[in-house]
């Protein structure tokens, strides 16, 4: 458990007391509000529904979305944590360029430009530099020339980080690492495999065979035509599945678009 002074541990007892959840899971929620910056905090805990976010002002989101009690319940647990840290000393002061501590990047790239949190991630950075930090260890990236911009995470809990700079959007995954182990890969969730980038140089169009005529066999345009017909069907009804997992944040945009672009292709 992280290590607390008093009043933090008297805050946590307190907390875990009044709205019975186990201390690992306040000193999980007092860290994420703490990383935030006491305005916001994006999470994941087994005992208040997974991954959610809150944000102070209001909006607050859970795994479990219709669950309006629980969603009260880190409403108002985020708010607590958040007054309470404004006004008392909750983490012993950590050296700095240790995993507790704010300067928890290498003392050798000074000051950054921005630093943020998103779940258990935490970020800064710095002239030329991307410093990563991921359960202890920091993982330090050469930006190559990008001016970075905004840093985002994908939702669900995963490693997957992607940045904004002049460039457009690009993966930290891509940058050089300078030191450091480097974030470990995004697990693949997405059954639908990606569509390839269209090259004109392999494109080709693929002609069907010739239907086979039978005399026997008349009835056979019919057949196929409802045979097209429930192709027909079976691909609506596949689009729809997609678009309830994009809905539901486990496919993203250019997910959903490109592959509902290769099924509409076969109609």
């Amino acid at each position: 458990m992280q290590q607390l002074t008093s009043a933090g541990q008297n805050i946590v007892s307190d907390l875990s007391r009044r709205y019975n959840l186990s201390q690992d899971a306040v000193v999980h929620m007092l860290i994420a509000v703490n990383n935030g910056g006491g305005s916001m905090a994006q999470f994941s805990c087994a005992e208040l529904g997974g991954s959610g976010q809150w944000m102070r002002g209001g909006m607050t989101m859970v795994g479990d979305m219709f669950n309006y009690g629980l969603k009260m319940t880190v409403e108002n647990l985020c708010s607590e944590l958040s007054n309470f840290l404004a006004n008392n000393q909750v983490f012993p002061p950590a050296p700095a360029g240790s995993r507790y501590s704010n300067q928890w990047w290498p003392s050798d790239l000074g000051s950054p430009f921005s630093s943020g949190a998103q779940n258990n991630i935490r970020y800064a950075v710095f002239p030329q530099r991307l410093a990563v930090e991921l359960n202890g260890q920091v993982t330090v990236y050469d930006t190559l020339g990008h001016s970075i911009g905004g840093v985002s995470q994908q939702q669900g809990g995963d490693t997957s980080l992607t940045f904004s700079s002049q460039y457009g959007t690009v993966a930290v995954s891509s940058l050089p690492i300078v030191s450091g182990a480097g974030l470990p890969p995004a697990p693949q969730t997405n059954f639908a495999a990606p569509v390839p980038a269209f090259n004109p140089s392999n494109s080709y169009v693929e002609t069907p065979p010739a239907p086979q005529v039978s005399n026997s066999n008349y009835a056979a345009p019919a057949q196929q035509n409802n045979n097209n017909q429930g192709s027909r069907d079976d691909i609506i009804s596949l689009i729809e599945s997609l678009s309830r997992l994009r809905d539901a944040g486990a496919l993203t945009d250019d997910e959903f678009n490109g592959k509902k672009i290769e099924l509409l292709s076969r109609l």
